[in-house]
């Protein structure tokens, strides 16, 4: 009890205004200069496609810290509810979003009219109802769909070639039920195709040609629906050895991507073998990660697809469903830091893996109920807008500051203000009043988040608590250890937010 206390009591000093000090880093939210755009669907999440057909996907880890045993890794599922109004209450409140269904599972997903034992060359089956319910949910929450296509053994021609004929009748199916792909990707990770369901001995080669077939294919059925890919994952700044790289499918498949897409996770999970120390987490070697892998992606988007937007289009802390802390607000820091270092650097979308499955989605698997991460979602959503300016921040090690126009607020900023420090405090000389929005906890790899010292929860019948925010007059705003804070200046008057 003292210490929880003695926690809140240091976050309530942290809230509370002073005059601005000489060693303060100064901001002028006036005059800060517009840098770039970013999608209005820029903050976006997935939804595996085993999700929605059901069957094996990465085990939660137990409640007791026990050792995780990678044999262990999987557990079977029923498919999502994707009509559970909490569920679509909680994705809405996100919105307008892209909501991409697809991940390893959906490169041997069989689509059939009627659920059927998958045949020869699949692995499972996506019910014409299963889509449907995709659909639905979509429309319901103003999402656009972002989805990928079997390219398994099932899917070919006698001579291996990839046939477009399920692909086809998605589409089809699709624009029967009322619905609209928005986006595709050819197939999920082809840079990991010796282990994700491609066919044995799968090259560049083999994906340059496939390509080409559907590069020609979508634009004869969907010329509507962008074409985004090479959706790779695993790249490194200097590759040797056997494997698949990006450099190799962009050679081979030519021109022809509408987005640029790729993945990234900082780490992999106890379930694949990872062994990560959650003391690292904030540190600025583990937040910097993020900018390493886009700057590898970033160069072959230069060169073979140059002046097209890109596309995080699965990301999250660890593959392989998450690191235990990810559920927690320890996670959180490298989430948001994580959205505002890419839109700075132009990125025009980040998506999420997953919305509700496993460790690293923003919403528990079983209940719906928002983890830290969401908070940190909603809070973005709603206080950072499409605009982002140079927040023009000295450097601090183990201090970031973002800033982007407010989404709603005509001439009005807002600054993300990080403090990674498990010690000192950093301090902001705001030259006019603000609106404080400070996330903390009691402990960081705690399942809750406080707001201002107050915990975020769903209220007793399920609905969204008031974000309520602090009022901060003109002067020093300290910011406190291990804090992540919003700040809104309705009168920045900034000409690039107008």
């Amino acid at each position: 009890m003292h210490a929880l206390v003695a926690a809140m009591m240091a976050l309530f000093i942290a809230v509370t205004p002073r005059a601005a000090g000489a060693g303060d880093l100064s901001i002028a939210p006036t005059d800060m200069k517009a840098i770039g755009t970013v999608d209005a669907r820029f903050q976006s999440y997935n939804v595996e496609m085993v999700e929605v057909t059901g069957g094996r996907f990465w085990k939660p880890y137990a409640r007791t810290r026990r050792a995780f045993d990678e044999r262990d890794r999987y557990s079977e599922r029923a498919p999502i509810d994707l009509a559970n109004a909490r569920l679509r209450r909680l994705a809405a409140a996100l919105s307008p979003a892209y909501l991409r269904v697809s991940g390893t599972w959906a490169n041997t997903a069989f689509f059939a009219d009627a659920p059927r034992k998958p045949p020869p060359g699949f692995d499972s089956v996506l019910s014409r109802d299963q889509w449907r319910g995709v659909i639905d949910f979509a429309r319901a929450v103003d999402a656009e769909i972002l989805t990928s296509f079997a390219i398994s053994s099932g899917s070919r021609d006698a001579n291996g070639l990839w046939r477009p004929d399920q692909a086809q009748h998605l589409i089809d199916v699709t624009r029967a039920l009322g619905g609209r792909i928005a986006a595709a990707e050819f197939m999920n990770e082809p840079t990991l195709s010796a282990s994700n369901g491609a066919p044995a001995g799968y090259d560049a080669n083999g994906y340059g040609r496939d390509f080409g077939v559907f590069r020609d294919w979508m634009s004869r059925a969907a010329p509507e629906t962008l074409i985004v890919g090479p959706s790779s994952a695993g790249d490194v700044a200097s590759p040797s050895g056997p494997g698949i790289t990006t450099r190799d499918l962009l050679a081979a498949s030519g021109p022809g991507l509408d987005r640029f897409s790729y993945h990234h996770y900082n780490a992999v999970s106890p379930r694949c073998g990872g062994r990560d120390d959650p003391s690292q987490v904030l540190s600025e070697e583990w937040l910097a990660r993020t900018d390493a892998t886009l700057a590898i992606y970033r160069d072959l988007r230069d060169e073979f697809e140059p002046g097209k937007p890109i596309w995080l289009t699965e990301t999250a802390d660890a593959a392989c469903g998450g690191n235990p802390w990810d559920k927690t607000f320890l996670d959180t820091f490298r989430y948001l830091d994580q959205l505002g270092r890419l839109s700075r650097a132009g990125v025009q979308a980040v998506m999420h893996n997953t919305l509700a499955a496993s460790d690293y989605g923003l919403l528990d698997e079983k209940t719906f109920r928002p983890r830290p991460n969401y908070w940190g979602a909603l809070l973005w959503h709603r206080l950072m807008g499409t605009t982002v300016l140079d927040a023009s921040v000295a450097a601090a090690s183990g201090f970031h500051v973002h800033a982007h126009c407010h989404p709603a607020l005509h001439g009005a900023v807002t600054l993300l203000a990080i403090n990674i420090s498990h010690d000192a405090s950093h301090s902001l000389a705001v030259p006019l009043p603000s609106s404080r929005y400070t996330l903390g906890s009691t402990r960081l790899q705690a399942p809750t988040v406080q707001l201002n010292g107050h915990t975020l929860a769903l209220t007793a019948s399920g609905k969204m608590p008031n974000l309520i925010d602090r009022p901060m007059a003109a002067g020093s705003v300290r910011l406190a250890p291990e804090t992540i804070t919003f700040l809104v200046i309705p009168a920045a008057a900034n000409a690039a937010c107008f």
